[in-house]
């Protein structure tokens, strides 16, 4: 029998295995034998791990100073995480996209769900960005790349390493040029019809998301001849898409400059900017202000960030997600539309729901939900990781 290279943890011997023989992705620190020999691993060791009676179970990555402190990278412990494993994954991963897709803009790795826990990766072209999220990944990211351009084929790859789980990882923000050259600006990115301008350098997470694309089609569809209302727009992710399938006008509004500066640039790339409008500022703020102005829309549609991104904030994030609810539909004309988004998976769809529903009735509105939205395939569900399911996109008609 050879000698598995890596060092082994355990699990203590109360806790029962039958959840990650299942198929758990995750070993939390209170789950382990954590001796001095375990919390002395560097962050990102990859080990082996067993039950309580020594039975390997696999192989996981390790990050001591994390309440996740094992993730599981595969079931087999004799496996080797070098190169050809990382190819293999990428590979499948790989393959399910450009079954799905026509086009080569697409999550290509969504972390836990296709087996690379703590990695994201975006395509856009000829381009890839990675966020390595995890210690695990700056410790095998020459092996990651290398595998990515040998199954891609992409000539870039950028390193994004903003973001709130690496700083949990205790890794750094600095971003990078792994492959090849960083884009001189912004890139066109076609979606949906729509073409959207992605900051792949400086941008949010990636510079643009694509877990909205089959949402963005829903809006569309109700949009031909309407007036848009987009709030926590981004780079024009609803409002641009809308515009494409017909829409009258859509205004984009975000507290962000440079994010509505990319969206006025992907109007203008479509031909579309004489019926497309920027506003600058806090979302509460200015949905108020609309309301005061007598404004309404026959599309209103509020995509948030995560306002309940922990269960600790899950209250005050349920309360900002009702009163998002309150003003917006206080917004929508006589029978339109209201979208209402959330990516918290702390806020399950039964209490997002239950929000919308107190927000949309306090606005002295009422009307059916008609479509309930989630993630496109590119950002697939692991079964036994409900985080890993966040997004939900609820569609009514008051």
């Amino acid at each position: 029998m050879t000698l598995s290279p890596y060092p082994v943890i355990r699990l203590l011997p109360k806790v029962h295995a039958r959840a990650i023989r299942h198929g758990a992705p995750w070993v939390f620190d209170n789950e382990l034998v954590t001796d001095r020999r375990t919390r002395g691993l560097a962050p990102g060791t990859i080990a082996v791990l067993e039950d309580g009676d020594r039975a390997p179970l696999g192989l996981v990555a390790v990050s001591p100073t994390s309440k996740i402190m094992a993730r599981m990278l595969d079931r087999d412990a004799t496996a080797r995480v070098d190169q050809d494993w990382h190819r293999v994954r990428l590979a499948r991963a790989h393959a399910m996209r450009e079954r799905i897709y026509d086009t080569p803009h697409y999550r290509l790795i969504h972390a836990e769900a296709d087996g690379l826990p703590g990695i994201v990766i975006d395509r856009f072209g000829d381009i890839a960005v990675i966020q390595p999220n995890a210690a695990w990944a700056e410790v095998v990211l020459d092996d990651l790349v290398a595998a990515l351009v040998e199954v891609t084929g992409v000539s870039t790859v950028l390193k994004n390493a903003s973001g709130r789980a690496r700083v949990l990882e205790g890794l750094d923000e600095e971003h990078a040029v792994l492959v090849g050259q960083a884009p001189d600006g912004p890139v066109a990115v076609p979606m949906n019809g729509a073409i959207y301008m992605a900051d792949l350098m400086g941008g949010q997470k990636t510079g643009l998301f694509f877990d909205q694309r089959p949402n963005h089609a829903f809006a569309a569809r109700l949009a031909k001849g309407a007036r848009v209302l987009d709030v926590f727009s981004h780079v024009g992710g609803f409002a641009l898409a809308t515009l494409a399938a017909g829409a009258e006008h859509a205004l984009a509004v975000d507290g962000s400059e440079p994010a509505l500066t990319l969206a006025a640039q992907g109007a203008v790339e479509m031909g579309m900017q004489d019926r497309f409008e920027t506003r600058k500022g806090d979302a509460f703020d200015v949905l108020t202000a609309l309301g005061e102005e007598g404004a309404r829309f026959d599309l209103v549609i509020c995509d948030p960030p995560a306002f309940a991104p922990n269960k600790k904030s899950l209250e005050a994030g349920l309360r900002a997600y009702e009163r998002v609810a309150k003003l917006a539909a206080e917004l929508v004309a006589p029978d339109g539309f209201l979208g209402l988004c959330s990516c918290s998976h702390a806020a399950d769809l039964s209490k997002f729901r239950a929000a919308c529903s107190r927000g949309i009735g306090r606005a002295g509105r009422a009307g059916p939900l008609i479509h309930t939205g989630y993630a496109g395939p590119d950002h697939p569900l692991h079964p036994q990781l409900a985080e890993s399911g966040y997004l939900k996109a609820l569609f009514y008609r008051l």
